[in-house]
């Protein structure tokens, strides 16, 4: 006769527990795209198309869009560094200090301004572990995904740290898997022909020159395409592995240089631009084409039902005055005012578009205002994962209430940018060390190197074209008390005048 054996009753619960089915996971894909503009794309983020809508044909970020939900005031930083090391941190730029664009150990890429001493900020950018100097230390929400659970996914760029600090290998931040991420924060070439910026020998010509896609030398294959068959090839690992996986997919498109992807250049010559412009937009569809491949592979393979995908830019389109050395104007970002490195809109203001199955409403729009350092806990929500401890104090605020319509955290919130740098190069509209409060529809920026004050009311000047500082002095007291306050609370940094050694006064003294 076969033994019986009972079970202890406080044990039944827990295993009724454990014998019912796990929730699955969802699968996350962030697409991030470099300087890409707030019109450079089909899909209108303003309340109408303009000329630029019609110019760019971006058929799968339509396809995105009627799919999830569309933000029509989505903010980063204005330069690259700072805006992807607030999304991998959560931090405000002003805290992390990480404030322009990171290349070389312990070396400055700031311009110079005949008034203004510059402060030492974070040369070397973000790291996850202590020891370096001039480095924010915070833990990245990719090692929160990986300690969960979730295999994760590097394509593309990267550019939190500089050259030989930990922060330059994607690795170091929770990435299970890199492909072609380093220290820089641009392509030598798009070009398969010219190796990607190597010789014939494989020694990097540039340190701009992009690792890790040496089958692809020689081969006809624009980066962009190259990047894409790489991550494909990891999605069916990743399927294999039978884990949720994040897949990080930061495109080096459509920053400079302006390469002719051949695959669309000359449709965009025959509607009648430029070979500049031109070429500009074939990086534009390129980095579309991208988009779809992935969304294809999803449906493909059974995991669009369980995929959440985010679409971002990491800075405003290049569009800013005459050209950055030997690259002339081949875009704009109308009706916003200037682009990358400025504090207008134009160089802050970024497309961005969500879908999250069964979340989102397909083809809905949210008009309330989210900032990219918000991604770092709204990702960690999603994927369900609410207890985490990190050295850094969070400043991002989860948007997912704004995709299941149960919140507004955008309300009686302020979003700052601190800028006290200059971006070495411009010298367009707005290209000047500054620091810039937005509450509500009012937008204030103090510019550091003579302190005038610039008071816009977005929802009626999405241009910044009127300037009401003047006819609104106790809103620009207002909003100054509240930017001041807030540096001083995270520590930020400012720069001091040339002529004293002084440092230039926060906006509310």
């Amino acid at each position: 006769m076969r033994p019986i054996y009972l079970l202890p009753t406080l044990l039944l619960p827990t295993l009724a527990a454990a014998a019912q089915p796990q929730p699955e996971r969802p699968n996350i894909i962030l697409f991030l795209v470099d300087d890409m503009g707030w019109q450079d794309t089909s899909v209108p983020f303003w309340t109408e198309k303009t000329y630029y809508n019609e110019r760019y044909e971006t058929p799968n970020m339509e396809r995105l869009a009627q799919k999830g939900m569309l933000f029509s005031q989505a903010y980063a930083c204005s330069v690259s560094s700072p805006s992807r090391c607030s999304l991998m941190t959560g931090c405000n730029a002003a805290r992390h200090r990480v404030t322009n664009w990171t290349l070389r150990r312990n070396q400055t890429t700031d311009g110079t301004d005949e008034r203004l001493l510059l402060p030492e900020w974070n040369v070397n950018g973000i790291a996850q572990v202590p020891g370096t100097e001039n480095t924010f230390v915070g833990t990245s929400f990719v090692e929160l995904l990986r300690r969960a659970g979730y295999h994760t996914i590097h394509c593309g760029k990267a550019h939190w740290g500089a050259i030989d600090t930990p922060g330059e290998d994607p690795h170091h931040f929770g990435f299970e898997v890199n492909i072609a991420g380093h220290a820089a924060g641009g392509p030598a070439t798009y070009l398969s022909e010219r190796n990607y910026g190597y010789d014939a020998e494989g020694n990097a010509t540039s340190p701009f020159a992009i690792p890790g896609l040496r089958d692809y030398w020689q081969s006809g294959t624009f980066l962009t395409e190259a990047l894409t068959q790489e991550a494909l090839k990891a999605l069916d690992k990743a399927k294999a592995y039978r884990q949720p996986f994040y897949l990080y997919m930061s495109h080096y498109a459509i920053h400079i240089p302006i390469d002719k992807d051949m695959r669309y250049f000359e449709k965009y010559k025959q509607k009648g631009l430029s070979d500049k412009e031109a070429a500009y937009a074939s990086l534009i569809e390129g980095m579309d084409k991208s988009l779809g491949d992935i969304l294809d592979w999803l449906e493909d393979n059974g995991e669009a039902d369980n995929t959440i995908i985010l679409f971002m830019g990491d800075n405003g389109g290049y569009a800013s005055g005459a050209g950055w050395r030997d690259e002339p104007l081949f875009t704009q970002n109308f009706p916003l005012s200037a682009g990358k490195g400025s504090a207008y809109e134009g160089g802050i203001r970024e497309p961005m578009l969500v879908y999250w199955p069964d979340v989102t409403h397909p083809s809905s729009r949210c008009d309330s205002y989210v900032m990219i350092e918000d991604f770092f806990p709204t990702i960690l929500e999603m994927a369900g994962i609410k207890d985490y401890d990190t050295p850094q104090t969070i400043d991002g605020i989860s948007f997912v209430p704004l995709l299941k319509g149960t919140g507004d955290p955008s309300e009686g919130r302020c979003l700052y940018w601190n800028f006290p740098n200059i971006w070495e190069g411009e010298q367009g509209p707005g290209i000047a060390a500054t620091c810039t409060i937005r509450q509500g529809d009012w937008k204030l920026i103090y510019f550091y190197a003579d302190r005038h004050k610039e008071l816009y009311n977005l929802k009626e000047d999405i241009s910044e074209k009127h300037n009401l500082a003047a006819e609104h002095p106790d809103l620009v007291r207002h909003l100054s008390k509240e930017l001041g306050t807030y540096l001083r609370s995270v520590d930020a940094q400012r720069p001091s005048f040339k002529a004293t050694g002084e440092p230039v006064p926060w906006p509310d003294e």
